[in-house]
């Protein structure tokens, strides 16, 4: 409903909002005088020698010095609003992530309370995920699985296998997955929290090496070769459905590859007769052994 210009408002019809609330008609025509102020009041003509004017009070209201405005009670005994901390997560430093450092005491460093990005290397069967899995359960400090082959599989439609066979799209992905693992590995170890990664890493085979691994999280990450008898690692295989199973000779063709990391130079863990928490123990020492005389690589 639309009103002329200069025409008064309606009156409301709320509680509380009428003429006795102090609605007033009169102060909504302009150019129309108002009433006479009351004498003593501002605005108004003074006697000569009167005491200053005070507002008038109802008979029945106590006089109060002015106070802040009433709250509701629901949010008189609230907190203050929290600090802005949530969501805020430290991103990684531009820089790769450096070599730990051993402890200045004497004697052998304790990786358990230590923050470590590790590399766990092996072929299919291996038993990398397993044992990744376990260590970072059972370790002291805060610590963070990741595995390249999860990462991989993120892809859904338009997934490309490399069982079907290597080519450009499946390098592609290869790739992308390393470079999003190494992302996360700088940011958990930002924050303070340790991270094991696995991946088959080949001794032999520049674009699934070890190179692309230092470049993406630092020459601070500790790589192990976790190499169990060809026995076992087929019968580890035979246990695997879906596309993780490979076929013998494809599972038989990677562990030959993988004797490769013989005279590397890289700690290497026959896990052949080991269970997963013996392996696990054994990666320690190896660790220890690793952060005092960082490996070359």
């Amino acid at each position: 409903m639309q009103h002329a210009v200069g025409a008064p408002l309606p009156r409301p019809h709320q509680p509380g909002h009428g003429p006795a609330a102090g609605w007033s008609p009169a102060g909504h025509h302009p150019g129309q005088p108002g009433p006479a102020p009351a004498p003593g009041f501002a605005g108004g003509p003074v006697p000569p020698g009167a005491p200053p004017a005070q507002p008038p009070q109802h008979p029945m209201a106590p006089h109060h010095a002015p106070g802040p405005p009433p709250q509701h009670p629901s949010a008189q005994h609230l907190p203050g609003p929290p600090p802005e901390t949530t969501g805020h997560v430290q991103l990684p430093p531009g820089g790769p992530v450096a070599m730990p450092s051993p402890p200045p005491a004497p004697g052998t460093p304790d990786p358990a309370a230590t923050t470590l990005a590790v590399l766990l290397i092996g072929p299919a069967g291996a038993g990398k995920t397993s044992v990744a899995k376990y260590w970072a359960d059972h370790r002291r400090v805060p610590t963070a699985h990741i595995s390249l082959d999860d990462v991989r599989e993120w892809v859904r439609s338009g997934f490309a296998d490399p069982q079907t066979g290597w080519n450009d799209h499946s390098e592609a992905q290869y790739r992308l997955a390393r470079r999003t693992c190494g992302f996360a590995a700088r940011n958990f170890l930002a924050n303070g929290i340790s991270c094991i990664l696995d991946d088959a890493v080949f001794p032999d085979r520049p674009v699934v090496g070890l190179g692309g691994w230092k470049r993406h999280v630092g020459p601070g990450l500790l790589p192990v070769v976790l190499l169990p008898g060809l026995e076992v690692v087929l019968e580890r295989n035979a246990e695997r459905t879906g596309n993780r199973r490979l076929s013998d000779e494809e599972v038989a063709r990677i562990h030959g590859r993988m004797a490769g990391w013989y005279g590397s130079g890289l700690p290497i863990i026959d896990n052949s007769q080991l269970d997963v928490a013996a392996t696990a123990r054994v990666l320690d020492d190896v660790l220890a052994r690793s952060i005092a005389s960082p490996p070359q690589w």
